[in-house]
């Protein structure tokens, strides 16, 4: 693994950035290039290079990964080019109709969203300051920075409780989970913080509170757009900040969609175990989203890096019938999503909750708060 040929699968995620600047600088139908690759591209990819069920050596030490981190952490100054970049030209030209602009900010929120926050999502869950401040650059750039708090002090202590919000219920549809998720994420944050702050006897107000920093990266970011791009340029920005936070709650709504934690009474939940998420082991889509699709494992290992995380079997964890670019697609149109995957999450609680007989409150999200959750 120590070797560059190793890592340079997982580095796909650069044919984006060519695709952006012959968009911007042709038009016309080439504007679509960026999501064709992101969604058809690569599920075709999954197709050609079929699974990967073999797993690394999980005591690999760190410095045998350097190729594979090396990417996270170049992203940053990657993407602020693109984007930024992007954003110049088309205010500065008058060569892109206004058609051609939005769908090209869509192409945008691809990059940043699909890419980005994943990246993001691996750097702040590392213990080195320097990780941790990239992530929070990248998740600036989408303004939602909140998704640090809410992902860690919440999400993987919470998954599969009503405390969190981001495991979308059975039968519940993505376009009535998407308000609900940007609705609860930012208050649901704020909470987990405060909750924080106050036992080390701090209030919101105290500098160690990151919803500064948060807020912050944030404006700068506003401001650079402007700058930049003038109101053209901001709304651009927000255009393909928008669409980043949509793909970001596309893969949050499949990752455990129908997956709960039995309660076990008196606000008790049991602990998270591989089959709480679902697993993906499709080759080509887990090469662009750096093994996020070996969710089982990051839930059960938060802090390891993503060239060593695990996969699952059937037996231990739920399967995905294709990887997340066509499931984040059927995700869009509940009907067919629910005939794909309600007949297996049933299959899920036969296989691992024979004994629950009624399942309403788990599906409607009633049961109590787990103890300790705010």
């Amino acid at each position: 693994m120590s070797r560059l040929s190793s890592a340079l699968p997982f580095w796909i995620s650069l044919a984006l950035l060519p695709l952006a600047a012959i968009g911007a600088h042709f038009g016309g139908w080439t504007v679509f290039l960026l999501p064709l690759y992101g969604w058809c591209g690569v599920t075709l990819l999954d197709a050609v290079f079929g699974r990967n069920t073999e797993n690394p050596d999980p005591s690999t030490p760190e410095r045998d990964l350097f190729w594979y981190r090396l990417i996270t952490l170049l992203w940053f100054p990657i993407q602020v080019t693109a984007v930024y970049g992007t954003i110049w030209w088309v205010t500065q030209t008058d060569t892109l109709a206004a058609w051609e602009r939005i769908a090209l900010g869509f192409g945008l929120g691809v990059i940043s969203g699909s890419i980005g926050i994943t990246y993001a999502h691996e750097l702040m869950h590392q213990g080195n300051r320097l990780e941790r401040w990239l992530g929070d650059l990248l998740l600036a750039t989408v303004l939602y920075s909140h998704f640090r708090t809410e992902h860690l002090l919440v999400h993987h202590r919470y998954v599969g409780t009503p405390r969190d919000a981001v495991t979308a219920r059975y039968n519940e549809g993505f376009h009535r989970f998407f308000p609900r998720v940007l609705c609860e994420g930012p208050a649901s944050a704020w909470r987990a913080e405060r909750q924080l702050l106050a036992r080390a006897n701090r209030t919101m107000w105290h500098r160690s509170n990151p919803f500064w920093r948060y807020g912050a990266l944030q404006a700068l970011a506003i401001l650079a757009a402007y700058l930049v791009g003038g109101w053209a340029g901001l709304g651009l920005f927000l255009w393909q900040a928008l669409v980043a936070v949509w793909q970001l709650e596309l893969v949050n709504y499949v990752e455990h969609y129908g997956l709960t934690r039995e309660h076990l009474g008196d606000g008790r939940y049991e602990p998270v175990r591989p089959h709480h998420s679902w697993n993906a082991d499709h080759t080509a889509s887990n090469w662009m989203l750096i093994n996020l699709q070996r969710h089982s494992d990051h839930h059960i290992r938060p802090d390891r890096r993503f060239p060593l995380l695990q996969t699952y079997g059937a037996a231990d964890a739920p399967q995905l019938p294709l990887g997340y670019p066509a499931m984040t697609a059927l995700a869009m149109v509940p009907p067919l999503w629910r005939r794909r995957m309600n007949p297996r999450v049933r299959a899920w609680r036969k296989a691992f909750y024979p004994g629950i007989a009624d399942w309403q409150d788990y599906n409607r999200g009633r049961l109590p708060m787990p103890k300790g959750a705010s």
